[in-house]
């Protein structure tokens, strides 16, 4: 039961940075470097993106990060670690409604509208189709990076609280 203990707030951790990384990377480079081009390659080219990441090591990851944290929470909780149980509960409630909400109610619905307006007829339709799209997604992106990396924090501290309470070294 230790290991299982130590182990899902562990890959908590693990995963909750992979998705800051993403979204942050998403937020600082990709975007901007989107912004950069003409209009009609950024389309294309987020078209593709947001066709290759729905793969299993991306949804694993993104989809993982709340249910392990509320596992690890239960296992803390019922071995009687109630601070650190407390803090990955947070954990996965500050990723649910941070990371995965605006990801379900703004950015992949903007993701579908952006695929279902196609390859755009002209340079004009491009730059339209970017400047609606492009702002308010990276917006949101932002809102999920800021969001992962508080989930990070919070299951840092439960494993914190963890070994501080049991006496293991962190």
């Amino acid at each position: 039961m230790t290991f299982l203990t130590a182990a899902l707030p562990a890959a908590t951790l693990l995963t909750a940075a992979c998705m800051t990384g993403v979204f942050f990377a998403f937020s600082v480079a990709v975007m901007p470097g989107l912004n950069a081009v003409d209009p009609v390659q950024s389309v294309t080219a987020m078209r593709s993106i947001n066709a290759r990441i729905l793969n299993p090591l991306f949804l694993g990851a993104f989809v993982g990060v709340p249910l392990l944290a509320a596992g690890g929470g239960t296992l803390l909780l019922l071995t009687g670690e109630r601070g650190a149980a407390l803090a990955l509960f947070a954990a996965a409630g500050v990723y649910l409604l941070g990371a995965f909400a605006p990801t379900a109610l703004v950015n992949v619905p903007l993701n579908d509208l952006l695929a279902a307006a196609g390859t755009p007829g002209s340079a004009e339709e491009a730059a339209r189709l970017w400047a609606g799209y492009a702002p308010r997604w990276t917006a949101w992106n932002t809102v999920r990076a800021v969001f992962s990396a508080l989930t990070v924090l919070l299951t840092a501290l439960a494993l914190y609280l963890w070994a501080h309470d049991t006496g293991r070294a962190v």
